[in-house]
């Protein structure tokens, strides 16, 4: 039987480092829908040209690319513009995660999926893993980050569910509020505790 591990979170809570360490020392592979959701709006493809259709030229930089600061600005402003985009790229992004899934020669896999819960992918995994810190760690960690302003960090934050919603409905709870090692040790005692080697 499979094992697919659905990793997420809130934004700027650890996720990208638990995904690595998985890959790193347990050779796990990634799929990354962060990654998918970028090819999505790759320059020149039929979602990226809705875009520009939507909000005009300006959207795009002035090599054809996505200009995504200007969009971020739209989305994170605009719960129905926010949704607009997410009807576009969800679907994409499932669908890549799909073919990857049935492609795979692995048995275990990971999915690293920011919006697993809000893009209604959970029935993609056999479990659910969530990374959790602060809101302070993950308002300082975002500002940090991302170049953002408190209130521009914040509507990032509030786009998502709630990190204790999303905590209640995980298999594991990995909590990053403390070190790097503590955190690598939960992903340890994690993966012991649901497949044991022995």
């Amino acid at each position: 039987m499979s094992r697919i591990i659905g990793l997420t979170g809130g934004i700027a809570t650890g996720k990208t480092t638990v995904a690595n360490y998985l890959a790193s020392a347990y050779n796990w592979p990634i799929l990354d829908a962060d990654l998918y959701a970028r090819d999505a709006v790759s320059k020149d493809s039929p979602i990226l040209q809705a875009i520009a259709q939507r909000y005009g030229e300006q959207i795009l930089l002035a090599d054809g690319n996505l200009n995504r600061q200007q969009l971020g600005e739209i989305i994170f402003n605009s719960l129905e513009e926010r949704n607009w985009i997410d009807g576009l790229i969800h679907p994409y992004v499932r669908d890549r995660f799909l073919n990857a899934i049935a492609a795979s020669p692995s048995q275990q896999l990971v999915l690293v999926v920011p919006l697993l819960f809000e893009a209604g992918m959970t029935d993609l995994v056999t479990e659910i893993w969530v990374v959790r810190c602060s809101p302070e760690q993950q308002m300082q960690r975002l500002i940090h980050r991302n170049h953002l302003t408190k209130e521009q960090a914040l509507r990032r934050i509030n786009s998502q569910f709630p990190i204790e919603e999303k905590a209640s409905l995980a298999d594991i709870v990995l909590n990053n509020t403390s070190t790097l090692e503590a955190l690598l040790k939960q992903v340890d005692v994690a993966l012991e505790d649901r497949f044991p080697t022995s």
